[in-house]
């Protein structure tokens, strides 16, 4: 395109238009929100511009010359492009539909998330969800997912994260377990008891003996690296395994192993790409899951039944 041709301002083809369409300075100003001798200086400088009288200038009603009569063609086309281009704009920009990839622990999977993604479903039927329950660090700068929930603040500088409410987590074990167990009354009457260990027990052994408990590697007889299962095994009266306090209590019926066992709060983060400034669906279910997932302490993750 030879851009040096073009010697006028796109403007003055907005406000030369809306004169012919309007009939007077005065009704073109009012659809423009300008002011009258803005708009006539507009026209007086495309007039220069394109060497021609395109307005028989009158007291009231501003008449086409045979010059502007020709050029209004043209400029009309103009003006239909424009709008064109902006209502594909807006439906790009306005769209609400397309697939979102969010990954997770299988126990956020399961306990927390389903209850999110059906009132977000509810709002917005058009957006599509995979979840991907996965305990591995997705890497979102691979586009592994478009948001991820994780426990540990990501480090890459082109990651959005947005730190939602902590959870509280403590040992906890099934009744039928501390009964087995008989009376505990100190850290101290535990060396004997079954730990379930989350993937590698050799890192919780000092983690549990520095609270106190009386801990060795012979006490982890079962180890998983599924949250679910060990929610499970802890519910069958495998053993005491750290989990989130609200599961635990408030739909599992678990009961923390001592009244004063140390509780802990871990992070949850929510982690998306920079794409969330420019994707409407990523930054809905991004906004939706912050909203959502936390309301009233993690309520989310009791059951709804």
């Amino acid at each position: 395109m030879n851009w040096d041709a073009i010697s006028f301002d796109w403007n003055h083809i907005r406000a030369f238009l809306a004169v012919e369409e309007n009939g007077s300075l005065s009704a073109a100003a009012r659809a423009l929100r300008q002011t009258q001798p803005t708009l006539s200086r507009q026209i007086s400088a495309l007039e220069e511009a394109l060497s021609l009288t395109l307005f028989e200038r009158g007291t009231r009603v501003m008449r086409l010359t045979e010059q502007g009569s020709e050029l209004l063609t043209h400029v009309r086309g103009m003006a239909n492009a424009a709008t064109q281009i902006s209502r594909v704009a807006t439906g790009q920009s306005q769209a609400i539909e397309g697939t979102v990839r969010i990954t997770s622990s299988d126990a956020m999977a399961a306990y927390a998330l389903p209850h999110c993604l059906i009132s977000l479903r509810s709002l917005h039927p058009g957006i599509s969800i995979e979840l991907v329950p996965s305990n591995e660090m997705s890497d979102l700068t691979r586009r592994d997912a478009d948001i991820a929930i994780r426990h540990v603040r990501p480090e890459q500088p082109d990651l959005v994260a947005r730190r939602i409410s902590d959870i509280e987590i403590s040992l906890f074990a099934a009744i039928s377990y501390l009964q087995e167990l008989g009376p505990v009354k100190s850290p101290d009457d535990f060396a004997n008891a079954n730990f379930i260990g989350y993937q590698s027990p050799e890192r919780l052994v000092p983690q549990i003996s520095a609270m106190g408990f009386p801990v060795t590697k012979a006490n982890f007889g079962i180890t998983t690296s599924s949250g679910s299962t060990m929610y499970e095994l802890v519910r069958d009266g495998a053993g005491i395994a750290f989990l989130p306090t609200i599961v635990a209590e408030g739909r599992l019926g678990l009961k923390r192993i001592l009244p004063d066992a140390p509780v802990f709060n871990m992070e949850t983060w929510l982690v998306t790409h920079r794409e969330i400034q420019t994707n409407r669906r990523i930054r809905l279910t991004f906004d939706h899951l912050v909203q959502e997932l936390a309301k009233d302490r993690w309520t989310s993750l009791i059951s709804r039944s």
